[in-house]
């Protein structure tokens, strides 16, 4: 009769191997939860960098969280990942905002406008306020037929201090503004003045709303179109640029 040595152990029974949780039902759920579709299309080998600027564009203040904002730190550091992909070679800037923070929207605006790449612009729903000159900063620009843009004075809100220099700077702000929309666009100062100071177009303020081929028609935006439209100038750019890089010439 054998018996089992004391310093070995018996072999335990082994179970059945434990199931496997399945990754791809839950990854199904939460994309049916989230945006509320079974399968999202990907942009796999696709060279265009798409940014979207949607709601109000947050400042250095933060805005309540029943607030939907674009926040600038979040856009300044793809702008520089854009510049540095060699892999990415347009950038489409989707618009659909209310305005915002002046300061924020200009150093966004500056940061497109200063793209080695090519870049287009288009504007949907609506491109008020601040989101006149992002809409400006790209090399080309598009406005859908609906689309609004809101053209009105610089404000400020909350505590005001009284005194001339908050007025000297209130208009060097504004003239921040209109220098860069008009170095950038095709509008004359004064029209765009004209515009800016308008009566009897907004409700209680000054300005204008300009829809659609209006905008095209003061040379602020460059042609009346949409998604289809602005991909395919954006394709033709990067091209052109292209074109240009082998023969030596860099913009």
């Amino acid at each position: 009769m054998d018996q089992t040595p004391e310093n070995e152990t018996p072999t335990p029974q082994t179970d059945a191997p434990p199931k496997k949780t399945d990754d791809s039902s839950s990854g199904l759920i939460q994309k049916i939860q989230s945006l509320g579709q079974t399968n999202v299309p990907q942009m796999e080998g696709s060279s265009i960098h798409c940014l979207t600027i949607v709601g109000q564009i947050e400042g250095h203040m933060q805005l309540p969280p029943n607030n939907k904002a674009t926040k600038y730190e979040h856009l300044i550091p793809q702008l520089v990942a854009i510049e540095q992909n060699h892999k990415i070679e347009g950038l489409l800037v989707i618009l659909n905002t209310v305005g915002g923070d002046v300061e924020a929207g200009l150093a966004i605006s500056e940061m497109i406008a200063s793209l080695s790449k090519p870049s287009v612009s288009l504007v949907l729903g609506g491109g008020h306020s601040i989101g006149v000159p992002i809409a400006v900063s790209a090399d080309y620009s598009f406005i859908a037929p609906t689309a609004t843009m809101t053209i009105h004075p610089v404000r400020l809100t909350g505590l005001v201090i009284g005194v001339p220099q908050t007025f000297e700077y209130l208009d060097k702000m504004q003239d921040r503004v209109i220098s860069f929309v008009t170095s950038h666009s095709k509008i004359t100062e004064e029209r765009f003045k004209e515009l800016m100071f308008s009566k009897g177009n907004l409700t209680r303020d000054i300005g204008t709303n300009v829809i659609g081929t209006d905008a095209v028609n003061d040379g602020l935006i460059n042609e009346v179109g949409g998604v289809g439209q602005a991909l395919n100038k954006l394709n033709e750019l990067i091209e052109q640029n292209k074109k240009n890089d082998n023969n030596g010439i860099k913009q």
